[in-house]
């Protein structure tokens, strides 16, 4: 391919007179604002975390005192559940509930599609642990990226794509 072409095309940039470099692509993909994922991250916890709460509460365990003697039984079974569902939003539509209220989508940094299974069990796992760590807590803001640990560990990232 001529140099004209890989100028007109864009491939190439003329800086100084006979010197061309490549055009290093910058990454179009860019993480949706924290306060936006903090908001679907609330409303995730009343849509889906409350409901399994009081099902398992109340339904599986019989009543507080049920729940209180068999407490960590209870809260993995509170876990598994909320793997499961989250899961099942992120693979089937690439968002939860609080996500799509918020025009917010689960892609992956490389291809910019919806994430493979691997990768977004990955997500989940370092999500828990994110919670609970200190650092995990503030990376978003210090990153000029804004993306959080779970997003750098796992590959993906909240995108805000407004409809």
């Amino acid at each position: 391919m001529s140099r004209w072409r890989k100028v007109k095309q864009g491939k190439v940039e003329n800086r100084e007179m006979g010197n061309i470099e490549e055009k290093e692509k910058e990454p179009s993909l860019r993480c949706a604002p924290v306060t936006l994922r903090l908001k679907a991250f609330l409303t995730d916890t009343f849509m889906i975390t409350m409901p399994i709460l009081y099902i398992v509460i109340y339904l599986v365990m019989g009543d507080r005192e049920g729940f209180r003697e068999h407490m960590g039984q209870g809260w993995l079974i509170i876990l598994v559940a909320h793997f499961a569902a989250t899961l099942a939003f992120w693979a089937l539509k690439a968002q939860t509930p609080g996500m799509k209220a918020y025009d917010l989508y689960l892609v992956d940094t490389r291809t910019g599609e919806k994430p493979g299974l691997v990768k977004l069990v990955i997500r989940y796992v370092m999500l828990q642990t994110t919670i609970l760590s200190f650092l995990g807590m503030f990376l978003p803001y210090l990153l000029k990226t804004k993306e959080g640990l779970h997003d750098l560990v796992s590959g993906t990232c909240i995108v805000y794509r407004p409809r």
